[in-house]
């Protein structure tokens, strides 16, 4: 019986975690160059497993239970989304797995977010709150002039009057499974070196939108919420259990 408690608790444990993970997606459905996350997990190997020692015994009815289920780390779902246009020169989206470098402190960050603009000193930003600086194909900050207007080609090449100015660099990942989500749609890379430039095209006065679908999110949602409902009915049904083993059959009268 305190074999099931453990597992509807693992069970509750699990649902919670694939519950945040889904309402920080659902959360950023409307964020720009998004990539949702998967929740990810894995069976738990049995007790007898699990502590193995030589001169162990197991027990049949239990290991045919199982171990239940441990989380892992979320995976992102680095599938393309939605390429929208918006009528501004300053606005790029990456159409294939392409993603652009920007300057994050003293660090390197890369990004699936093309909304820039200008600051003041004539550099190439992200428009966001932190303003992080976006690299050419060097590595390297570009400076542009505010005073004229900019044009972004398929490869991206940055023209003003006329003349290639500078390039946004757009690079591959070899491992994207290594990508890890550093906050405001910025990932780190644990081996920059490893970089390719990306054969990806650079789509001009469009973004691409979050790959969340919040249709299918919620269903998930849902469906974790029942299963969390489930695991808690057992809890509750166990300790009943429990509570009349110990209070009535065990009472001595």
């Amino acid at each position: 019986m305190i074999y099931g408690l453990y597992l509807s608790a693992t069970g509750v444990l699990t649902s919670t975690y694939r519950q945040d993970v889904i309402a920080n997606n659902l959360a950023n459905s409307e964020t720009v160059g998004f990539k949702k996350d998967l929740a990810l997990f894995q069976e738990r190997p049995v007790a007898s497993q699990e502590t193995a020692h030589a001169g162990d015994s197991s027990n049949d009815l239990l290991d045919n239970i199982g171990g239940g289920l441990l989380a892992m780390p979320s995976q992102i779902d680095m599938t393309q989304g939605e390429l929208v246009n918006t009528g501004s020169n300053f606005d790029v989206a990456v159409q294939g797995p392409g993603l652009f470098e920007v300057q994050s402190g003293s660090n390197v960050r890369l990004t699936r977010n093309g909304q820039f603009q200008i600051d003041s000193q004539g550099n190439l930003i992200l428009s966001n709150d932190h303003g992080q600086q976006v690299l050419d194909v060097d590595s390297k900050p570009i400076q542009i002039d505010p005073s004229q207007p900019i044009q972004i080609s398929p490869t991206g090449q940055i023209e003003q009057g006329g003349k290639n100015v500078a390039q946004v660099g757009l690079f591959d990942v070899p491992k994207p499974g290594d990508l890890r989500k550093d906050g405001n749609g910025l990932y780190s890379y644990g081996n920059l070196k490893a970089l390719t430039p990306s054969t990806s095209t650079i789509r001009s006065q469009t973004l691409e939108q979050s790959n969340v679908d919040p249709t299918t999110e919620m269903t998930n949602l849902m469906d974790a919420e029942r299963q969390l409902e489930a695991n808690m009915n057992m809890i509750r049904y166990q300790d009943a259990t429990l509570a009349a083993l110990v209070n009535t059959v065990g009472k001595v009268s």
